[in-house]
């Protein structure tokens, strides 16, 4: 593949052309001008790198199938992406949940691009032109004046074949969690760090749960409704700052400016065949501009991080049952 070829250009500069508005974007969001957390970064700008990749296309393919519009446009967001990883840019979660949007509106770009060319054959440069810059001047209209705050619950239960007492017991302190009790999960193939244990200060309203993760994460749960065998409720307090800068992407960071847990507990109730259905149900507030794509994405995650604990708590409540039962 030639570097002068109308494809390597547009891939080149739809890749340059991110990575350009992801600096930039950065350096203005430190004069409250921007933000990459902003429906004009996550949304505007693949429509941009797209728009610029399928523009180059048509210079050397006078015909494309809106198929390859859409497919090609992906190019410099794969390479983008990647570049953006190498380079610490950004990490693998906040490239993970992007990447489904990038791809989307990179194709929306790619399918405009073809809808321009059908009906303006000349001046094509400025269409393109005011395609890129729309992000960086509607950014800072967003920033200052959009703000689509939100907060939700997810809820989750398990059937556990053990009596009410013995799951209770196995919730407030949760000794050493080893990597083969917990199920494999999307949010550790993204790289959202393990539990390790929880471990309570005393018993009842205002006691404090203290949860660890892999990579020194740390967060407290101060108990807000302790009724033994029925519920323990609590509200997260989470310093975002002691959370280390490494163990999680700073723009999806627990407690931080955009996405944090509020509230959360367990409940426990008991089935006709004397079965403990057991509920996990977290209270979510969204920061972000994102409406529906950030509300799937968080009922993906927790839902995904409350399967991976309600199955801790049914095997270690069940395992109790089963060595007795062999041993019989």
């Amino acid at each position: 593949m030639q570097i002068q070829s109308p494809k390597s250009i547009g891939i080149l500069l739809g890749t340059l052309y991110g990575i350009f508005m992801r600096l930039f974007v950065e350096l203005l969001d430190t004069y409250n001008l921007s933000s990459l957390v902003s429906i004009s970064f996550m949304f505007l700008v693949p429509v941009a790198i797209g728009y610029i990749r399928i523009h180059f296309e048509f210079k050397s393919s006078k015909t494309l199938t809106k198929r390859q519009m859409v497919t090609i446009a992906w190019q410099p967001i794969f390479v983008f992406l990647l570049v953006s990883v190498i380079t610490l840019l950004e990490g693998s979660i906040c490239v993970a949940m992007a990447l489904p949007a990038f791809m989307l509106f990179a194709s929306m770009g790619g399918l405009l691009a073809g809808f321009i060319k059908q009906r303006q054959t000349k001046n094509a440069n400025r269409p393109l032109l005011s395609i890129a810059l729309l992000p960086v001047l509607l950014s800072p209209i967003e920033v200052n004046y959009l703000h689509l705050s939100k907060t939700y619950e997810v809820t989750n239960s398990i059937v556990i074949e053990a009596p009410i007492n013995r799951v209770w017991q196995q919730l407030a302190n949760v000794s050493t969690i080893e990597p083969q009790e917990l199920p494999f999960s999307l949010t550790q193939l993204i790289g959202v760090p393990k539990p390790l244990e929880a471990n309570m200060n005393a018993t009842g309203v205002g006691a404090v749960r203290t949860s660890k993760w892999q990579k020194g994460v740390a967060f407290k749960e101060v108990i807000t409704d302790w009724q033994p065998n029925k519920q323990m409720l609590y509200r997260f307090e989470i310093d975002p700052d002691a959370i280390p800068d490494d163990a999680l992407d700073k723009h999806v960071k627990l407690g931080g400016e955009y996405f944090s847990p509020l509230y959360g507990g367990y409940a426990l109730s008991e089935d006709k065949s004397g079965n403990t259905i057991l509920t996990l149900k977290t209270t979510v507030q969204d920061n972000t501009n994102f409406g529906v794509y950030s509300r799937i994405w968080g009922e993906v995650i927790f839902q995904d991080f409350h399967y991976s604990l309600l199955t801790l708590m049914k095997n270690r409540s069940e395992k109790p049952l089963v060595a007795a039962i062999s041993h019989f």
